[in-house]
């Protein structure tokens, strides 16, 4: 029975880190009116500038209205800009603007702030397990969720 209950607070401790480090993001974020859903898409698109929408969702594992929220909301703060795709009408183009390119330095800080508080007092071989084990986690869960949407359908 002990062992059963350690093993269903995995879900709440997973929870309550994801809630703290969105409050974490969304304080480090607010001064420039971007939310910590929004930076994702903006760690993205500074590596990969220009990528269509599609693939933005595709890549950041979320579906296509909550991908349009986002760059719809980074769109009205100025930092990005849609741009029609001219090999798909239908599709759509997302562009850093100026002022998107210029937060880069804040997004890597805001970024490298976070994984050191994270990782704080962990050694090199317990960070590298620590990022294995969630990374595993996670794939585990989505193959689950996609083998249940698929005979759920």
């Amino acid at each position: 029975m002990d062992k059963l209950r350690k093993q269903e607070s995995i879900g709440r401790d997973i929870s309550h880190l994801f809630r703290s480090i969105r409050n974490f993001m969304g304080r480090q974020l607010e001064p420039y009116g971007i939310g910590d859903a929004q930076f994702p898409f903006l760690m993205l698109l500074l590596h990969e500038d220009g990528i269509s929408q599609e693939r933005l969702a595709t890549a950041l594992k979320c579906d296509r209205a909550t991908s349009a929220r986002s760059i719809s909301r980074l769109e009205h703060a100025g930092y990005v800009r849609r741009v029609v795709d001219p090999d798909d009408r239908r599709a759509y183009k997302v562009f850093l603007t100026e002022l998107g390119q210029d937060m880069g330095h804040i997004m890597w800080s805001v970024s490298r702030d976070l994984n050191d508080m994270l990782l704080e007092g962990f050694t090199d071989e317990e960070r590298l397990a620590f990022r294995s084990m969630i990374q595993r986690a996670g794939t585990n869960i989505s193959k689950c969720n996609q083998s249940r949407k698929v005979t759920d359908d």
